[in-house]
C-alpha cells in the first residue's frame, strides 16, 4: 500500500490541528522507501508532519517539482532540523533566480538555497534530464513538450540567467510518476509547462493509462473554457481520479464537481490518499 499525505496546502482540512499556507508537500510512504516531494515554503509542514505523528527526519529522498519558494524554501528548514536524507532530486537550471516582475519591480520568488548550503549538509544533487528512475517503478520525469498552445506561461514569471532576465519557461519543473499494476499516477507541484503538456509527455514515455493526477495544475488564472478542455482532455484520455491542491483554483474545483467521468477532490493540508499495489 502506497500512502500519499499532503503536509502542506493552501488550504486546511478537517484535521485543525494542522497549520495550512500558500505551498505545497506530500509525504509518500511505501513498502522500500519514503520520500518528499515538494517541501513548502518553510517549516510548517514539518510541525504538521509532527502532529499527524509522520516522520520526515529519515525518508530516502526528497524531490523538489521546480525552485520556487512555495515547493522548495522548506528544504532548508527540513536540513537545518536534522534530517537525515542526503539525496535531493532536482530538474535542470535548479539555481537560477526566478522573479515575478511586474513591469518596475522584481519579486524573488527563488529557494532561498544555493549549491554551497548543499555542499555544507554534503547532500547528493541528482539533476533529472527526461526521465529518471529513483525507486523500483518511481520516476521523475521533466523535459516537456509545448504541444498544447493553450497552455501557456503568465509572462509575470522570469529568471536570471547568466545573460540577463528571459522569460521562465520553467527548465527545472519535474512530476513524480508512479507505475502500479500497469497504471500510472502523476504527482504535480505546480505545473507551469502545462499540465496537459506534462501528461502527454508521460504518456509518449511508459504508453500506460494516467488514472490518477494528484497536486497542482496552475489553473487559477485560466479562464472557463481552459478549464473545461483541461478536464474533458484529461478524461478523454483515461483519468479516473484528479486530486486538486494548491495552485489549481476555486473555479477548477467548482468546474470539476459537474464533471462526471472522473472522481476529484481538493488534497487539503493532512489529506491523504492510499494506492493498492
Amino acid at each position: 500500500m502506497i500512502r500519499i499525505t499532503a503536509l502542506m496546502d493552501n488550504l486546511p482540512s478537517e484535521n485543525k490541528a494542522l497549520v495550512a499556507e500558500h505551498g505545497l508537500s506530500f509525504l509518500l510512504e511505501a513498502p522500500g522507501y519514503r520520500m518528499l516531494f515538494d517541501c513548502g515554503a518553510g517549516a510548517r509542514p514539518w510541525e504538521n508532519a509532527h502532529r499527524l505523528g509522520l516522520d520526515v527526519k529519515h525518508v530516502d529522498a526528497v524531490a523538489l517539482s521546480h525552485s520556487h519558494y512555495d515547493h522548495a524554501a522548506g528544504f532548508r528548514d527540513l536540513m537545518e532540523s536534522g534530517c537525515a536524507c542526503r539525496t535531493l532530486y532536482t530538474g535542470p537550471h535548479f539555481f537560477e533566480s526566478k522573479f515575478a516582475f511586474d513591469g518596475i519591480k522584481w519579486t524573488d520568488l527563488s529557494s532561498g538555497f544555493t549549491p554551497d548550503f548543499l555542499q555544507k549538509y554534503q547532500i547528493n544533487h541528482m539533476v533529472v534530464n527526461g526521465c529518471r528512475e529513483i525507486f523500483p517503478r518511481v520516476y521523475l520525469v521533466g523535459d516537456f513538450p509545448r504541444v498544447h498552445p493553450m497552455e501557456t506561461i503568465p509572462k509575470r514569471f522570469v529568471r536570471q540567467t547568466e545573460k540577463g532576465f528571459v522569460s521562465d519557461d520553467f527548465p527545472d519543473e519535474i512530476c513524480l510518476v508512479l507505475e502500479v499494476k500497469e497504471k500510472l499516477y502523476v504527482l504535480c507541484g505546480c505545473s507551469h509547462p502545462g499540465i496537459l503538456n506534462m501528461i502527454a509527455r508521460v504518456h509518449a514515455l511508459f504508453r500506460k493509462p494516467v488514472v490518477s493526477v494528484f497536486g497542482g495544475t496552475h489553473l487559477k488564472e485560466a479562464d472557463d473554457e481552459r478549464i473545461q478542455a483541461t478536464i474533458y482532455e484529461l478524461c478523454d484520455a483515461g483519468l479516473q481520479t484528479l486530486g486538486l491542491s494548491h495552485c489549481s483554483g476555486e473555479r477548477t474545483d467548482q468546474l470539476l464537481k459537474e464533471e462526471t467521468a472522473a472522481k476529484s477532490c481538493h488534497l487539503g493540508t493532512g489529506d491523504c490518499v492510499f494506492i493498492e499495489e
